[in-house]
């Protein structure tokens, strides 16, 4: 047996592939441009914690995807990068999110299910999280014989961005829907801006599941930059109203693994810690030396002043979530400083007015 046909090494080298294809810059390249593994020069490369095993999902695939059972009728897909979530019904599917990292494997993971279970496995309704391209990006390969129901902000997005990979929804709402699509029943819910203006909280209250994109993914910290927030305070507070829908599984829409609720907790206790250091490095980092070294440099001395407070504020929460949280040490430092913005343009604090 090979080193590839362990299941650890070959969900690894699916995950890596997954990985790159999320990357539309890097794959289009085509593959003459990437260096292969066992070629590649790691020279200079800095060292990371290990990932905590608590942050692996299932293994893929020989086609790259796994498909499982959530509760009932209710599935999710992913890629290890990407996920995607598809509800059964008596009358066809009904699909949540397509990202094109997924893409095709989205039907096949569809009909794997559908045909074990003898149900249509015709994609009737798409339902969009928000409308980012990481996520709704396959979404025209399901035709236009689908109905695509978003928020109205959704609507407005994708009409200014003009995608023919992501059709425009065709039912809308503002606040609050409820789905009645084959005998289920979704929930659908914005309740203000968090990562982007248009995301909301997908509620299955018959299959104890929260769908909620891009704010916490199970078992990792945020990707670089608190996962590009657009709204840092209303991503701050998404977690608790999150916890106020009662649920079991959350689906996050990246990484390999669904949530828990013990999963919400620990990333908000975690978001909630960076807030603190943050505040605590508004106060306690002295800007003096930075501005005397760099003189008429202002640029320079906020840089360094401002690299100070993030590693003030995240020095120990990288220490203790270290083995809790995936790559901790990675993005920790650059969430940190999107926080310390936040806190001092949107709420003020540490601002002083001049004498």
């Amino acid at each position: 047996m090979s080193v590839f046909d362990s299941p650890t090494s070959r969900r690894s080298l699916l995950a890596r592939s997954a990985q790159v294809a999320a990357v539309p810059a890097i794959a289009a390249l085509g593959s003459s441009a990437l260096i292969t593994p066992a070629s590649a020069d790691t020279t200079g490369l800095p060292d990371y914690a290990p990932i905590p095993p608590s942050a692996l999902g299932p293994a893929v695939n020989a086609q790259g995807y796994y498909v499982g059972r959530i509760e009932r009728n209710l599935y999710w897909v992913t890629d290890g990068t990407y996920q995607a979530a598809f509800l059964t019904t008596k009358d066809g599917v009904v699909l949540f999110d397509a990202p094109p990292t997924i893409g095709r494997n989205l039907q096949r993971a569809i009909d794997e299910i559908t045909g074990a279970n003898g149900v249509s496995n015709k994609v009737t309704h798409i339902v969009y999280s928000h409308h980012h391209a990481d996520h709704l990006g396959g979404s025209s390969l399901f035709g236009r014989d689908v109905e695509r129901i978003g928020h109205a902000e959704t609507r407005r997005l994708l009409l200014r961005d003009n995608d023919p990979a992501r059709p425009v929804p065709d039912v809308t709402f503002e606040r609050r829907k409820t789905l009645h699509i084959g005998g289920e029943r979704i929930e659908l819910a914005h309740l203000g801006t968090n990562h982007t203006p248009d995301n909301v909280y997908i509620h299955f209250p018959d299959h104890d599941t929260l769908m909620l994109v891009d704010i916490n993914l199970p078992g990792w910290v945020p990707f670089q930059s608190f996962n590009l927030n657009e709204d840092v305070p209303g991503s701050i507070a998404a977690p608790a109203k999150a916890l106020a829908y009662p649920w079991k599984h959350h689906v996050g829409g990246h990484m390999g693994r669904l949530g828990t609720r013990d999963d919400m907790t620990v990333y908000q206790q975690y978001i909630t810690e960076l807030v603190d250091g943050v505040k605590a490095a508004l106060t306690n980092v002295d800007p003096t030396p930075f501005f005397v070294k760099y003189g008429d440099n202002t640029w320079a001395a906020v840089k360094e002043y401002q690299s100070a407070q993030t590693k003030y504020a995240a020095d120990p929460v990288i220490r203790k979530y270290t083995g809790v949280l995936a790559a901790a040490d990675v993005y920790t430092q650059s969430t940190a400083f999107v926080i310390l913005e936040s806190i001092r343009l949107d709420l003020g604090i540490g601002s002083q007015v001049h004498a």
